[in-house]
């Protein structure tokens, strides 16, 4: 789950971390009225959504008095912002945030997330602060230092040491930064992050080390245990689709092919999506219905699928294990008898009764397409939709 950049700055703070003071709104009125509580000579007004490159796509305004602070939240409240990461289509902005100015001396990059591979948490430092880190590390690879950290109750002061050299700071700011990384690595633990990233975190010309920009992500599967940090989530900033997903407790992620996929089990789910791009196609969707799915659960599933308008076609590929084939078939036509499925529908199932499975969707008097195995569902749902 992502939050806003101002959300992020509240938990880092209340962890221990620098950041500038700021307000938010969710209108220009409550926004310019908070403002003025501000103690800056500048208003640094920002954009409030879930991407990166808002600077560059005119989200971010560095203003002299209250006045000119208000007119530029009129223009951007409600503005559509296309940055590298919103996609063409962009995100509109429902909240804007301000914060005080900072008089800024060098800027620099640090991040740290789960390294999977190593069950380590990863550290990701660099002196080129401000800039896209994946710019960074094609062109100066060697301006980017990763250090992985053993998951414990705190860092060692040694690790932060390792973390800290590419900054080339001065004792005091040293001492800072150590300080700030050691509250990340605490919020990170006992929030279960998956991600959190400043950039740029800065040295002012006061020698202070300040987050001036902060990324949050967190653990879907772990937020049972954070009601706290729900109650930030903005459904604003999410896909209308992927949101009836997770009522549902679907796995479903929208991407941009023609083919809508349903299946149990992520890997296979993979696996399906590749299988499709192998013979030319798209995948419409990620979707795992998962292992213990009932029949309105997959229902729900074929719902969501059809409700996208760029779906040509359905591959549905189920391996029954503790998903029983018969209870799939019966989703599909329960659905089916609910909404006008008319697009192309293949079918593959294997393992626990699928038989009966194949019986139910015999007679169900669909139009649909049987499949023994997945390449041959692939070749068959690619070549429906042509």
């Amino acid at each position: 789950m992502n939050i806003h950049e101002h959300q992020a700055k509240q938990i880092l703070k209340k962890y221990g971390a620098v950041v500038p003071e700021g307000v938010f709104g969710l209108t220009v009125e409550d926004l310019v009225e908070k403002a003025k509580s501000l103690n800056t000579k500048k208003y640094v007004l920002k954009a409030q959504i879930h991407a990166g490159g808002r600077g560059k796509a005119g989200g971010v305004k560095i203003l002299d008095t209250i006045e000119d602070l208000s007119d530029a939240a009129k223009e951007m409240m409600g503005k559509i912002l296309v940055t590298h990461q919103t996609g063409p289509e962009g995100r509109e902005v429902k909240r804007l945030y301000v914060e005080e100015s900072s008089n800024i001396d060098k800027e620099f990059y640090l991040s740290c997330l789960v390294d999977r591979a190593s069950s380590k948490i990863a550290f990701i430092s660099s002196d080129q602060g401000g800039m896209d880190i994946e710019e960074v590390a094609s062109n100066l690879p060697e301006k980017i230092i990763t250090t992985k950290v053993d998951i414990g109750n705190e860092i060692s002061d040694k690790d932060c040491e390792k973390i800290t050299n590419i900054f080339n700071l001065n004792d005091s700011a040293k001492k800072q930064a150590i300080s700030l990384i050691k509250s990340i690595y605490q919020m990170f633990i006992s929030t279960d992050a998956n991600m959190v990233e400043v950039n740029p975190l800065i040295l002012t010309k006061e020698e202070k080390v300040i987050c001036l920009d902060a990324k949050v992500n967190f653990d879907s599967n772990a937020l049972f245990r954070h009601p706290e940090i729900v109650e930030l989530r903005d459904l604003n900033e999410e896909d209308p689709t992927e949101i009836e997903a997770s009522k549902h407790d679907l796995a479903y992620i929208k991407l941009d092919g023609s083919i809508g996929c349903m299946v149990n089990g992520a890997g296979l789910a993979m696996a399906t999506m590749d299988i499709i791009k192998l013979y030319g196609k798209e995948p419409a969707n990620f979707l795992d219905v998962g292992g213990g799915a009932s029949k309105e659960k997959v229902s729900a599933a074929l719902k969501i699928i059809l409700s996208d308008k760029n779906v040509k076609g359905i591959l549905i590929n189920i391996f029954g294990g503790i998903m029983r084939c018969d209870v799939l078939a019966q989703g599909v036509v329960d659905a089916a008898k609910e909404i006008n499925i008319s697009v192309p529908l293949v079918v593959r199932l294997a393992g626990t009764n699928f038989k009966e499975g194949k019986e139910i969707l015999d007679n169900s008097g669909l139009k649909l397409i049987s499949a023994e195995n997945l390449d041959d569902a692939a070749k068959k749902i690619v070549e429906a939709i042509k």
